[in-house]
């Protein structure tokens, strides 16, 4: 019978202060802002015909930090990769080094005879 009846005012608001207080026995209050260096800060610019003069903001040297920190290159940031796909790649300077006169590894263009005759050829068409 008790779920047939209707609750009256005093019940309603007997059950609502109860969970009002079960929320604030849970709740945690943060005071400290800081910003995810995980992602792209976007800073929007003022309208170009605004009258109003920019703010001067006082340079915060953690603040910059953590950006510039943010932005760098994951080899930097890292001495080991995080991902499986970031292994690839990881170690990017050359296993040997470039030298242009080794024609062994460099393919140079070079003119044939059959290179300069079509060459001739399409120059006399273009005249």
């Amino acid at each position: 019978m008790a779920g047939n009846r209707k609750m009256d005012l005093v019940h309603q608001n007997a059950i609502h202060v109860e969970m009002i207080r079960k929320e604030q026995s849970h709740q945690k209050l943060h005071t400290e802002f800081s910003i995810n260096p995980h992602r792209k800060l976007h800073i929007l610019a003022d309208k170009p015909m605004s009258r109003k003069p920019r703010e001067v903001i006082a340079e915060n040297s953690d603040f910059i930090e953590a950006f510039h920190k943010a932005r760098e290159e994951p080899t930097k940031k890292y001495t080991t990769p995080q991902t499986a796909s970031q292994e690839v790649g990881w170690i990017s300077t050359p296993l040997i080094p470039s030298n242009r006169g080794d024609r062994r590894l460099n393919f140079n263009r070079f003119s044939t005879d059959v290179t300069k005759l079509k060459e001739s050829a399409l120059q006399r068409q273009s005249k």
